[in-house]
């Protein structure tokens, strides 16, 4: 069709004939604009996290692009059935009003106007709450100008899947004309028969090819990664350490992580130093992927290297569930060698190659039966030991590796029987056991901060205050769970979807915005989006908890020595290393 105008036309009817013949390329529902629009609206209010215009682009676009489709049903579903059955004067009243051409055109461009400049408009708004959640957080402010882009790659991904969808639609229709023309295949049996060819090759090429394909890709690329070694990483030569030349576990095969953690370690003196008092070489052991053929072969590695050197005999052992990459943190491995002034062991496993949300995503269950099979490991061998002769027994799990290692237990009175206290940081939504608590806890506690059985022996906190409540009794063995208000990883869950959650019904918490919202769909997309920068806010706030765990740790298995002035010379010490770290690893 062609654009061109004739001569003399005015001005304004041009505009109508290109507005005509753009609306004639796109061809937009406008019921799917409108509600589209609405959508978009929705996910630009705040999340439990700041987000970059990149980010908000993303969501935003495929809030829209829902919004866009559940506004086309809605528009199908009153053609076929609603307006059908409209009373007669109804019909009659609105057959008497017909619009002309150029009203309906003034509509349609009024609609997408709108669209257009409230999007600017809510992004502005959006733009004070980012920098409203970024002063929560201690953080620089957004500017608006540059949140305002956020509408242009909204927009971009907008096209892109609804060029996508066209694309499977044209597909649907050429199949069907094949099946039912050219192959004189009965329609009735022809339109179930290409929706099957549709729906197949949609589960196989995203579910099986692309999926595997992609997991494939990854997996091979960060065992590439997992050979790397940081210049900083130098192969320990302290028997005490797992990769040294006494190991029965070689320093190259412990994986990029594994090295790491056993050559990072605080000194004898180090210790002493910050402690005021003798201590002891910790104990570390590392078992990597490559280290034993098979996870019950790892797991019984790591129990041989535990009587290498003589862990047995220290005052705690923890065993630490890693996540993907058999990262372990360091924070932690180094707050419970100051508490105990190096008379401690710590072992630790490697269960896959891929991040932690990959390996979330693609094998949860690796997670799970490697923490299974370390754990009951290392607890069969304790229990050999005179009961008077055994460390304390103590498990730490960070994110994912809280799930893994929570796997090893039945309930609670499994963890009371088995160990001498849990630590676990940052569970993910999904965790069994923190499920339960959690959906158990006492009246009137809300979802953030639990109180479970009135606190006697699990407790919930994101400050070591939260979990100290000196006017409750604490049982020991105790099992403790850090998390914050604003970690995603803790609140994110497929039942966002389409179910609010206690927690956006409850007072919200001190880091998160007090304008937050749960809407359908959206809020899933939104807090899914804060996964990505769980990590990337400052200490006390979404994943990073910092030397918070130090204190956990104190109130969860304290030594007998233990003072408040101890903690505050430890916290400066782990300060000083982590900076260290970050500028080395």
């Amino acid at each position: 069709m062609s654009t061109e105008s004739p001569p003399g036309e005015s001005l304004s009817a041009r505009i109508r004939g290109w507005l005509r013949a753009a609306e004639h390329a796109v061809r937009p529902n406008y019921a799917g604009v409108v509600v589209g629009a609405i959508f978009f609206a929705w996910s630009v209010s705040p999340s439990l996290l700041p987000r970059e215009w990149i980010f908000q682009g993303l969501v935003s676009g495929i809030s829209a692009v829902i919004g866009y489709g559940v506004g086309c049903v809605l528009d199908w579903a009153f053609r076929k059935w609603v307006r059908p059955r409209l009373p007669a004067s109804v019909t009659r009243w609105a057959g008497l009003w017909q619009p002309s051409d150029r009203t309906r055109q003034l509509a349609k461009i009024a609609i997408m106007v709108s669209a257009a400049v409230g999007a600017a408009a809510v992004l502005a708004r959006s733009a004070r709450w980012q920098r409203d959640l970024e002063t929560l957080m201690g953080m620089a402010p957004t500017a608006t100008s540059s949140y305002l882009r956020t509408e242009l790659l909204a927009a971009a991904t907008v096209a892109l899947v609804i060029g996508a969808y066209r694309g499977v639609r044209w597909f649907f229709r050429w199949l069907l004309r094949v099946l039912n023309i050219d192959w004189r295949i009965p329609r009735a049996v022809a339109l179930p028969g290409a929706v099957l060819v549709i729906v197949v090759l949609s589960v196989l090429l995203f579910q099986g090819v692309l999926a595997k394909a992609f997991f494939s890709v990854a997996n091979s690329a960060f065992s590439v990664r997992n050979s790397n070694t940081s210049p900083s990483a130098v192969q320990p030569q302290l028997p005490e350490r797992s990769g040294s030349p006494q190991s029965l576990a070689p320093w190259d095969t412990l994986g990029s992580e594994g090295r790491w953690f056993v050559s990072y370690v605080p000194t004898v003196a180090r210790i002493a130093q910050v402690t005021g008092k003798p201590a002891r070489e910790p104990i570390r052991v590392y078992a990597g992927l490559e280290s034993a053929d098979t996870e019950q072969d790892i797991a019984d590695l790591v129990v041989e290297e535990l009587d290498r050197t003589n862990a047995w005999e220290r005052k705690a052992l923890v065993v630490v569930t890693t996540t993907g990459t058999g990262w372990v943190d360091s924070t932690t491995a180094e707050s419970i060698e100051f508490m105990y002034g190096g008379d401690s062991a710590i072992a630790a496993t490697q269960y896959s190659y891929l991040p932690s949300v990959l390996s979330f995503l693609s094998d949860k269950q690796k997670a799970a039966d490697a923490g299974r099979l370390v754990v009951h490991a290392v607890h069969e061998r304790w229990a050999t030991l005179p009961p008077e002769h055994r460390p304390k027994l103590l498990i730490y799990g960070e994110s994912l590796g809280s799930q893994g290692s929570e796997a090893a237990f039945t309930g609670l009175d499994d963890i009371r029987t088995l160990v001498d206290g849990v630590l676990w940081v940052g569970p993910p939504n999904s965790n069994r056991l923190w499920q339960q608590f959690t959906e158990r806890r006492d009246p009137g506690t809300p979802e953030i901060l639990p109180i479970y059985a009135d606190g006697l022996a699990v407790r919930f906190g994101a400050t070591a205050d939260d979990l100290k409540h000196p006017d409750r009794q604490w049982l020991s063995p105790r099992i403790g769970y850090l998390q914050h208000a604003s970690d995603p990883i803790v609140w994110w869950s497929p039942d966002l979807l389409f179910t609010q959650p206690d927690w956006l019904k409850e007072p919200r918490g001190a880091d998160v915005s007090k304008s937050i919202r749960w809407w359908p769909i959206v809020t899933f997309w939104q807090v899914s989006a804060d996964l990505a920068h769980a990590q990337k806010v400052p200490s006390g706030h979404g994943h990073r908890y910092g030397t918070t765990v130090l204190d956990a740790w104190a109130e969860v298995a304290q030594p007998a020595d233990w003072t408040p002035e101890l903690t505050e010379r430890i916290r400066q010490a782990l300060d000083e290393d982590i900076t260290w770290e970050y500028a080395h690893k």
